[in-house]
């Protein structure tokens, strides 16, 4: 049973509006660089797309895989964005974007597999290639795990950089829907060895021999246990709570199941204190925690993290969305039913890309349609219906 066909409507109707012929914008009006189609946010919205089974959203998402591999960098990095008008491509700011080959992928070879047109599969082939090339020379050493730059994922104006999780588990979800629709084994495999990666090394593990580096085993015993790290670099782990990653672990069934129950109950229990919407970051940053001082200098046009808002503590549709899903997929279904029901009341008529932690208040640009996506994903969640994960033994 649908949570609120009306609102679930609305949702399918901004998809509508962010569509061009080009593919997906990320927001419907011209607000800094939002009007564009972005490799990431295209994404996201091309697989709530083909959820829906909406034929025209469905042709839109086709249109912003073309797009998005037609501006591949002769190297392999991924777009950031491309405005459709004038064909201007970027690759990022003043970093590129590690998580965007991965999203590409995931986005080309879900739709291949949901739709079953191999048409664009088999035209990019070659540059699916490139992008898993890339992935392995940024992992610098071999060891299984792609080196992450500040500024490098969706979160960049955030603090973390290095061996960050969820472009970890993008990468894993990329390898195992490539290997299904290309019938390549050794991604398959790949996938696979980064997954006993991340096992050993974002949960306390008793086992120091399987850790990447013999310095963290200190520092993961007094880590805190009962979700996946968000990551970690040379000089320290970071042990904020990542909802997005968390969400994609669950979803991609990369713990065993005593893990995978934990890191559920923890997230229903935080999300019960939350009144249902979750941020994205936990706990937040406050103006006299020693991150602010890192948190404050990185920002593009102004700094938006203030505390509670953002990435800082602010309330995402999106990842909510992908959260509602990974508790439908768990059994839970009355806290996937509770967090649409507060995704819907904050998208609202405005859809704004976040919201304030504390007093739910819009704090992002608004018209964005991957919030829309995230209506649209947790209401297909609950219809039982799931993004194609390819999960072992599948």
């Amino acid at each position: 049973m649908m949570q609120d066909s009306i609102a679930y409507n609305k949702s399918i109707a901004m998809l509508h509006t962010a569509s061009q012929q080009a593919g997906f914008v990320a927001a419907v009006q011209n607000h800094d660089n939002y009007r564009r189609i972005w490799t990431r946010d295209g994404t996201v919205c091309s697989l709530a797309a083909i959820l829906s089974n909406d034929e025209q959203l469905i042709m839109t998402a086709r249109a912003t895989i073309e797009t998005v591999f037609l501006h591949q960098h002769p190297v392999g990095y991924m777009p950031s964005n491309v405005t459709p008008q004038t064909k201007q491509v970027s690759y990022g700011g003043i970093v590129g974007r590690a998580d965007n080959p991965s999203w590409a992928v995931i986005g080309l070879c879900h739709y291949t597999l949901a739709t079953g047109d191999r048409s664009l599969a088999d035209r990019f082939a070659r540059e699916v290639e490139k992008c898993f090339s890339l992935l392995t020379a940024w992992e610098f050493n071999g060891k299984h795990l792609v080196y992450v730059p500040q500024s490098g994922d969706w979160a960049d104006e955030y603090i973390q950089h290095g061996y960050i999780l969820f472009e970890q588990l993008l990468r894993i979800w990329a390898l195992r829907l490539a290997a299904k629709v290309y019938g390549k084994e050794e991604w398959a495999q790949k996938a696979a060895l980064i997954k006993t990666t991340v096992q050993n090394n974002y949960w306390q593990q008793p086992d120091t021999q399987k850790l990447y580096a013999p310095n963290m085993a200190e520092r993961l015993n007094t880590a805190f246990n009962g979700y996946w790290l968000m990551g970690f670099n040379p000089s320290r782990i970071y042990e904020y709570f990542d909802l997005q990653a968390n969400s994609l672990a669950c979803l991609l069934k990369v713990g065993d199941e005593s893990r995978q129950a934990a890191c559920v109950q923890w997230m229903d229990d935080l999300r019960k204190q939350k009144n249902n919407l979750l941020p994205s970051f936990h706990p937040t940053i406050e103006h006299t925690d020693p991150d602010m001082k890192e948190l404050r200098n990185n920002h593009t046009y102004s700094f938006r993290n203030l505390p509670y808002q953002f990435h800082n503590g602010g309330l995402w549709p999106v990842w909510n969305g992908l959260l509602a899903m990974a508790f439908a997929d768990s059994g839970k279904q009355d806290a996937a039913w509770a967090i649409t029901a507060a995704i819907h009341k904050a998208n609202g008529d405005d859809f704004n890309e976040c919201l304030h932690g504390q007093h739910f208040q819009p704090c992002g640009v608004s018209q964005c349609a991957w919030s829309a996506a995230g209506a649209i994903i947790a209401e297909q969640a609950l219809l039982g219906k799931r993004l194609i994960m390819i999960t072992d033994g599948e």
